[in-house]
């Protein structure tokens, strides 16, 4: 246990910041590290040793505690959203079985196992007596196939933290003097290291639920000093439409993107607003299977290197595969791109026996995204070279949402494509296209925006049977 213990203050030395406020509510509640460290401690003394714990998580105290608590003591959460489809929950109870899970006190009433323990609006459940065997440098488990309900998860180890972490901070510069606010959820690996970035140079969180397209998120980054914010592409498109670059906001001195390719003109109007109002506006590139971030482009090349994920995060290192696995050393040519660094994940559990596994990856990882660099060794992702998308920051497999739909309803035809914050999802029969939407919003847990359904009367194939994926391109913007 005490190198466990260990581990955990690599990342988090509360100890260091005892009086500093780590966390502000939304009630205007402050919470100091010494405090958030003793919440820790007495939720940590209903947990038996070296737990599997599931946390419904939510931008709340409550949820931080569970979180924050199982890295200080051993523990291995896997962080899932508090609105998970019940099905889908049901599904990774019985392929993971966990010792705890740990929700919202509201949905306790959900579920028939015994409560242990209830604070800050959240309850400790046990679920099992038999204790998870998991190898002993796993410290966090994140879901990978965006909402869809896979199974497949993300093995995070403690060295990945601390290597990410320490990364972040370097990069981005963040001191105890900053207050960022949860914009993004926390089950969310870009979520997470806002997190852990900034309570590990004691810093303060202000959690909130709220979205930037409400009134009361806007009135709570001028009331709380907010001082960075941080959004996915779909974030910076509402940003726009609600004539964000208007707005006086003269604590904030960070914005961050990530969890997706910003568009071009949305990279160029924040880059000139950071510019001309002296912030910083950061792109940045990573994935839950980096930890967080593989990449960043630094404030000060936002216009001159627009559309970049800029370079390798301190510690990283990228290059560019051909298909027969060569390096590429020219610039201009397109090839996967490739990362190497210590936050690159242990590997895929998909099983409950996975959790004993070693490190799989050994710190490379094939991104699946095709990339180019220019002749100042600049990275620009050009596409994508599997069949996924990121929507509002979460990856979607287009071809397991196919199976999903086939399976649900099996009389019709469908194909799904698009790009990234919109799915196209095509089908043979028009009277399903309401149920087949409430369908999808329904498993994915994301906004119906998100989708569009379009009638064909056939799906295109070729004379094996393949969908012509390239012919439904001509109705992006047709529609």
């Amino acid at each position: 246990m005490k190198a466990r213990l260990r581990r955990y203050f690599i990342i988090f030395d509360f100890s260091k910041y005892s009086d500093n406020t780590a966390v502000v509510t939304e009630q205007g509640n402050t919470v100091s590290y010494r405090e958030l460290d003793e919440f820790c401690s007495r939720l940590a003394q209903n947990v038996k040793k070296r737990s599997l714990i599931f946390n419904l998580s939510a931008n709340c105290l409550g949820s931080l505690i569970g979180y924050l608590m199982a890295l200080k003591c051993g523990h291995v959460s896997l962080m899932l959203n508090e609105d998970i489809n019940e099905e889908q929950l049901n599904n990774y109870i019985l392929i993971y079985q966990p010792d705890y899970i740990y929700v919202p006190q509201a949905l306790s009433d959900r579920f028939s196992y015994p409560v242990l323990y209830t604070a800050h609006e959240y309850s400790l459940l046990s679920v099992s007596k038999k204790q998870t065997d998991m190898h002993d440098e796993l410290a966090l488990l994140l879901t990978t196939s965006g909402s869809t309900g896979s199974p497949k998860l993300v093995r995070q180890s403690y060295n990945n933290l601390a290597a990410n972490t320490t990364s972040i901070v370097e990069y981005l510069n963040i001191t105890a003097s900053e207050r960022a606010i949860t914009s993004l959820p926390m089950n969310y690996t870009y979520g997470l290291s806002i997190i852990n970035s900034h309570l590990s140079r004691g810093a303060s969180l202000f959690l909130t639920k709220a979205t930037v397209m409400q009134r009361d998120f806007w009135a709570q980054m001028t009331q709380y000093c907010i001082t960075s914010l941080a959004g996915v592409p779909f974030t910076y498109e509402m940003l726009k439409r609600l004539r964000f670059t208007s707005l006086a906001l003269p604590d904030l001195k960070t914005l961050t993107q990530a969890g997706g390719k910003l568009s071009p003109d949305l990279h160029r109007v924040f880059a000139h607003y950071a510019k001309d109002n002296n912030k910083s506006f950061v792109v940045m590139y990573g994935a839950a299977e980096a930890t967080a971030r593989m990449a960043y482009l630094p404030s000060d090349k936002a216009i001159d290197k627009c559309g970049s994920i800029g370079k390798a995060i301190p510690g990283g290192e990228f290059a560019l595969c051909d298909e027969r696995g060569n390096l590429i050393a020219q610039e201009g040519e397109v090839g996967e791109l490739i990362y190497w660094g210590d936050n690159v994940v242990l590997g895929y559990a998909e099983c409950c026996e996975d959790l004993q596994k070693g490190n799989e990856f050994q710190g490379r990882l094939s991104t699946g995204d095709m990339a180019r660099f220019d002749s100042e060794g600049y990275y620009y992702v050009v596409g994508r070279k599997k069949r996924f998308l990121k929507i509002f920051g979460n990856r979607v497999g287009l071809d397991e949402v196919e199976v999903e739909l086939r399976d649900a309803f099996p009389d019709i035809h469908c194909a799904c494509a698009g790009i990234d914050d919109r799915m196209y999802v095509f089908i043979t029969d028009d009277s399903v296209s309401a149920q087949v939407k409430r369908f999808l919003v329904e498993q994915t847990q994301l906004n119906h925006i998100a989708f569009k359904i379009i009638t064909l009367e056939s799906i295109p194939k070729n004379g094996a049977g393949k969908t012509l994926y390239s012919q439904l391109e001509a109705y992006y913007n047709a529609i």
